[in-house]
């Protein structure tokens, strides 16, 4: 009973958890020991929600941590599902639900991270998911950014800070554009992509061929089906360095890179997607000093955008950095996922183990 003696003195029974939640065992028998010791010390932290004992009726000794997911994946993706046990590892009890669930009670969720939600971008549900998240008492990703990472005119902002885009064209569905007038607005030669402004798992984007007729009439439609249903639209020139190359994912967790891996050309000439999420292929390897600095270089601005919109700096809990060689030995920046980022949790042997580290320090400091 060494340890529940030793749970009264707080700071030390919150060291004892974190230093031993890498041994999921010990961290659940620190909690057991400490008995109602602990509810009252947590108490005195900045997380006293997760633990009132009132507001559970008694039943919780852990803290708790709900992972958010959309009805598609109810128990969250492949990639995710090993998640709620590497938690439960850590001393914490995970839970996972849909975000637009009306039955759950998001008071009683405690920290709700973000997972699964590839529907949030569809037209019936991107308000209600933006409404949604502002509801939430204590969400990772913050809510100030998942306003703004939700539409990707915040590459545009990124750009101005200084991080390297592809040359754009936007077209926005207030301007009212005829076929005629969205045929001049695609380049005249080679291949393009357009893909509109809010969506989620390369929904909506295809690649088309400047010169083929059938293909440029393809874009055309699909362009203004999305002006007609009022979503913004990219139109970028393809980059020939994805075949040659792919892209590059630098994933951070806390601020930290955890990993990076290189996926494979998913856009083929005749590429056009519905509304279904396409699988990824991926391999991972460790980034150059050259690609690290591009990441730390998009990651500075996005804490100035991040400032911007909050008036603060938020750390991310969650950040996938989405860039590609130029082949003039720079870059530019794809997308940056902050909400229901893909994070190739099964690609190195670490991955899982860092995000589950991750949030159970926001949990448990």
């Amino acid at each position: 009973m060494k340890l529940a003696e030793e749970a009264v003195m707080g700071e030390l029974w919150h060291r004892s958890v974190w230093l031993r939640c890498d041994r999921g065992a010990c961290a659940t028998a620190v909690l057991k020991e400490a008995g109602r010791a602990e509810l009252r010390l947590v108490s005195q932290d900045g997380h006293s929600r997760q633990w009132d004992r009132p507001r559970y009726g008694g039943a919780v000794t852990s803290p708790i941590v709900t992972l958010a997911t959309c009805a598609d994946y109810p128990t969250l993706d492949d990639d995710d599902r090993g998640l709620p046990d590497a938690l439960r590892d850590r001393g914490i009890e995970p839970r996972v639900a849909v975000w637009n669930d009306s039955s759950i009670n998001w008071d009683d969720a405690g920290v709700v991270v973000l997972r699964s939600v590839r529907d949030y971008a569809k037209k019936r549900n991107y308000t209600n998911f933006l409404s949604w998240s502002r509801s939430v008492p204590r969400l990772a990703n913050h809510p100030d950014v998942v306003q703004w990472n939700s539409d990707k005119h915040y590459l545009s902002r990124l750009a101005e800070f200084g991080v390297p885009m592809i040359p754009t064209t936007w077209l926005e569905p207030s301007a009212g554009y005829s076929k005629h007038q969205v045929h001049t607005r695609f380049p005249a030669h080679g291949d393009f992509v357009v893909k509109p402004a809010v969506s989620s798992g390369g929904r909506g984007t295809g690649r088309y061929t400047a010169t083929d007729a059938r293909s440029r009439a393809d874009a055309i439609n699909d362009t203004v089906h999305h002006l007609g249903r009022g979503r913004s639209v990219m139109v970028q020139r393809y980059l020939e360095e994805v075949d040659r190359r792919g892209e590059l994912s630098l994933v951070y967790f806390n601020g930290v890179l955890s990993h990076a891996v290189e996926k494979a050309p998913m856009l083929h000439p005749s590429f056009r997607s519905a509304d279904e999420v396409h699988e990824e292929i991926v391999t991972a390897r460790e980034p150059s000093e050259q690609e690290w600095l591009w990441g730390e270089r998009v990651r500075k601005a996005i804490h100035g955008l991040i400032k911007e919109h909050s008036g603060r700096d938020i750390q991310l809990l969650f950040d996938r950095v989405d860039v590609v060689a130029d082949g003039k030995g720079g870059f530019y920046l794809m997308e940056v996922s902050l909400i229901d980022a893909g994070l190739y949790l099964g690609s190195t042997p670490d991955a899982l183990d860092n995000f589950a580290d991750a949030i159970a320090q926001r949990v448990f400091w």
